[in-house]
């Protein structure tokens, strides 16, 4: 069986990019689960749940990260959609939840967990080593498939939570950063690993924004806004894992990038 997981998908681009391409990916790799990250999907910052909405029509469950309360009232929007999974290592007061159970087509449950980095990240968050600890043991024994989808900055950070989950969960899929990684993997003890998914986002851009405005902001080391590419070619990076539902355990790992034009 296989699931698909979908890079940081980055404003109305790539929402219309997911809306057109999920159905295709479904079919050619067969998957029965799609997991999208779509913490940039409100203009390249957070999610509303107008643009949450959107994507559920095509996916099956929405993660975020850092930009997750970036767009002002999501924070009371939140709580209304049961597919959307925020970090689970963010302080028990605030809304929505870090990890979901659910229904799998493909048979059984699948559990999805979302947590973020601490190393080089402005948001505070929790031990995400501790905080999967306390959800593994929270899970029920009959729930096999369980997929994380880790926000951070570093790469070893990213590395050493999915070592330290080998064996226990089926995937540590990382996100945040834009760029897919070519280190796509099935760690020792079953769990498929990759530091980073990629992003949906345009392909001429840099990690989905318009080049001049960044390379402005580079050179001159003054503060500028960064306006989002939303025509073109848009490209949607991910992953399709193959696994088995009764052991949880991954055996096979694609990277892939597709591409779309958007007029």
């Amino acid at each position: 069986m296989r699931f698909i997981f979908i890079g940081d998908v980055v404003g109305k681009g790539g929402r219309e990019t997911i809306k057109q391409l999920v159905p295709e990916l479904r079919r050619e790799y067969n998957a029965q689960f799609v997991i999208v990250n779509g913490e940039n999907s409100a203009g390249g910052n957070g999610l509303t749940g107008s643009c949450l909405r959107e994507l559920l029509h095509s996916c099956d469950v929405v993660t975020s990260g850092d930009h997750t309360w970036d767009q002002k009232g999501f924070d009371l929007e939140i709580d209304r959609f049961d597919r959307m999974i925020r970090p689970a290592n963010y302080h028990a007061c605030q809304p929505g939840r870090g990890y979901g159970i659910f229904d799998n087509p493909a048979g059984g449950k699948i559990a999805v967990i979302a947590l973020q980095g601490k190393v080089f990240m402005k948001e505070s968050a929790g031990c995400p080593f501790e905080t999967a600890d306390k959800i593994l043991a929270e899970l029920p024994a009959a729930v096999k498939t369980i997929v994380v989808d880790f926000h951070a900055e570093a790469t070893s950070e990213k590395l050493a939570l999915a070592s330290y989950l080998d064996g226990r969960v089926t995937a540590v899929l990382g996100t945040h950063t834009h760029v897919q990684t070519a280190d796509a993997r099935i760690l020792p003890g079953g769990t498929a690993a990759i530091t980073d998914t990629g992003m949906t986002g345009a392909d001429a851009s840099i990690l989905g924004r318009a080049i001049p405005d960044v390379l402005k902001k580079f050179s001159s080391g003054m503060p500028c806004r960064l306006p989002v590419v939303e025509s073109g070619t848009i490209r949607l990076d991910g992953v399709a894992v193959t696994y088995d539902h009764v052991s949880g355990r991954a055996s096979a790992i694609e990277s892939f990038s597709k591409r779309f034009e958007i007029q």
